[in-house]
């Protein structure tokens, strides 16, 4: 098997969930290359040492354009702000280094367009983090609807809620920003659930959308005065796919007691499945099948009956987290660096869903109907 030199770019959230996936992937997996944790890129320099020396990397720099030209550096990890991914995986890509970045993808469609062709033209395997569709739950409702079980699709109806922006004494920050964030709630979190429409019903066609800035002024950190809130809160979609289905989406940074309320009910001919991020282990399905007085939802708990769950836990009920969702989303990026299958979402398989995204922002700014 391979060793893979890793670089990764940031030291946050994000920069440990992608450290942990590093750290553990081949003790999980076992059937992937072996990542060997390179170099650490943060600033300033002494918390690229600090986090270094505590995610395991054998080195610290605070110079991302230097650290692409290290020969023993293989596959690049991007968990900057938003504003950063563009530059970044371009330069990354540029240098010959697969890439998995963060979502979303950039600031504007043009950017992410550009990403994706680069990425293209230089060969080598990217990778989107959209871990929720890695959740064995997920491809298990995949899987399903592939066989038929809930018949014919015609309708999805999908919702995600946070409330980390509802506090309006919150202090102003860069997500506020267009030019440092981009979109607000869609590029955030509405994109996690554009991710989980595709993969369950197939390609969007039209939307039609509108968006709410709930708070449009926050304070500013040093207490000087407000600053304005640039991008949205909140949004609501109405959806056409291109299989002839119909579906809804409502987006919310700013719902007061909903911490990861991604979910969806996908409605068929013959039955429905629904889940909930909250409970993310859990998928929901109903099948018109049996006498009418003992129909009703059956309850599935995840297990080794879902790969690849039993590759953490070989006992049903245990339940895998977030972090296991970023370790899977890691093995199969691995894997495609070994010559193994594609990995997804690559650079464009989420370029579709950044079209998504923004036909939604223009469809709220210009009040129409826009076709992707």
């Amino acid at each position: 098997m391979l060793n893979i030199g890793v670089a990764l770019i940031g030291t946050g959230f994000m920069g440990k969930t992608h450290a942990l996936a590093w750290r553990n992937v081949k003790a999980v997996m076992g059937d992937v290359p072996t990542p060997v944790l390179t170099v650490l890129c943060d600033t300033p320099l002494p918390q690229a040492e600090r986090f270094a020396g505590q995610f395991g990397f054998a080195r610290a720099t605070d110079d991302w354009q230097a650290m692409l030209a290290d020969p023993a550096v293989q596959v690049v990890s991007i968990t900057t702000p938003n504003r950063m991914h563009h530059a970044m995986a371009l330069a990354a890509l540029a240098a010959g280094k697969h890439v998995w970045c963060e979502k979303p993808m950039a600031l504007t469609l043009e950017q992410a367009e550009e990403m994706e062709a680069a990425a293209r033209a230089a060969g080598v395997v990217t990778m989107v983090g959209y871990n929720y569709i890695k959740n064995p739950a997920f491809t298990h409702a995949q899987r399903l609807i592939a066989e038929g079980a809930i018949g014919r699709l015609v309708q999805f109806r999908g919702w995600v809620d946070e409330d980390y922006q509802a506090d309006p004494a919150l202090p102003w920050s860069w997500r506020a920003m267009i030019a440092e964030a981009g979109l607000g709630a869609l590029g955030d979190i509405g994109s996690h659930l554009v991710s989980m429409a595709h993969g369950l019903m197939g390609p969007i066609a039209s939307v039609m959308a509108d968006m709410q800035t709930i708070h449009e002024t926050r304070p500013l950190p040093d207490g000087s005065g407000s600053g304005v809130v640039e991008n949205e809160d909140a949004a609501s979609v109405l959806l056409r796919f291109a299989s002839g289905a119909q579906g809804s989406m409502v987006i919310s940074r700013s719902a007061w007691g909903r911490k990861s309320r991604l979910g969806f009910e996908v409605h068929g001919t013959t039955g429905m499945i629904t889940f909930d991020q909250e409970r993310m282990n859990e998928l929901q399905l109903y099948q018109n099948l049996g006498p009418m007085a003992e129909q009703g939802f059956k309850t599935i708990l995840t297990g080794p009956a879902h790969p690849p769950y039993g590759a953490f836990c070989p006992a049903p009920g245990h339940q895998l987290g977030f972090n296991e969702m970023k370790i899977i989303e890691c093995a199969a990026l691995l894997r495609a660096i070994a010559g193994g299958p594609k990995a997804h979402p690559d650079f464009t398989d989420a370029l579709a869903y950044e079209r998504a995204i923004h036909a939604m922002a223009q469809s709220a700014r210009e009040e129409r109907r826009v076709s992707l």
